[in-house]
């Protein structure tokens, strides 16, 4: 896969998009101390440096999550003092570059009340994590089936001039009839209707997803590590003496 490159001031958002999504568009969705910030923790579960470098960005991070809290951040393989990753996970992040977005008579605009249906597809197909509240990030498409919901995508971390299109997936039943295809470019035409630009995370393990991404317009921007972390510093250890 090749790697494209964009403007220094574009590219720096996309390094670090939960942080930008969570100082910027999403603030209102965020629970900050200093250096450290996440997501609402029915919203969604991510958290955000504003440099992983940063040991003062650890200490707010320990404020946030508290004694023996966890995190999931992004771009961290080794712990800083006083934590330690729990696990991790390798992704790749791609920005369109030639996706044709057009809107879908067969979709249908998901809001709170569809949750259930919604959080049940989740389940059962696993695109990555999904929350009660995840439907308030953006624009949420589905298609229904006889009445019910058999595939899904939408819009998730939000930094300033991009939209990260997310939860792309299609009952098992369904699959091979080009439904996450055609959910994807309806979510992006909202997207560039904004004079935004769409872009994406996959596992880097999922190859057939990644593939079709790549086929219908998108590019690889760059390969990325996600982790879990614990924060054991001394007031955890105190607590749990």
């Amino acid at each position: 896969m090749s790697v494209i490159a964009l403007d220094a001031n574009s590219s720096h958002l996309l390094d670090n998009p939960a942080w930008a999504a969570l100082t910027g568009p999403h603030a209102r969705f965020a629970q900050r101390v200093g250096h450290a910030v996440r997501y609402q923790p029915d919203v969604a579960p991510f958290h955000a440096l504003s440099d992983e470098d940063d040991p003062r960005a650890w200490a707010d991070l320990a404020a946030l999550v508290g004694p023996g809290g966890t995190a999931a951040v992004r771009g961290v393989t080794e712990a800083a003092e006083g934590w330690e990753v729990v696990r991790t996970g390798h992704g790749v992040q791609l920005v369109d570059t030639a996706l044709r977005a057009e809107p879908d008579p067969e979709a249908v605009r998901l809001g709170p009340d569809d949750v259930p249906e919604i959080l049940d597809l989740v389940a059962r197909t696993e695109p990555g994590p999904y929350l009660p509240r995840t439907v308030e990030l953006g624009t949420y498409l589905g298609i229904r089936h006889q009445g019910r919901l058999i595939a899904l995508a939408g819009e998730r971390l939000h930094p300033p001039g991009w939209t990260e299109i997310s939860a792309v997936c299609t009952d098992p039943a369904h699959r091979g009839r080009g439904l996450a295809t055609r959910l994807v470019r309806a979510v992006a035409a909202g997207i560039k209707e904004r004079g935004e630009r769409p872009f994406l995370h996959a596992a880097a393990t999922n190859a057939n997803a990644i593939r079709l991404y790549e086929s219908i317009g998108f590019t690889l921007r760059r390969r990325t590590v996600f982790s879990l972390v614990r924060h054991t510093g001394a007031a955890a250890l105190e607590e749990t003496a």
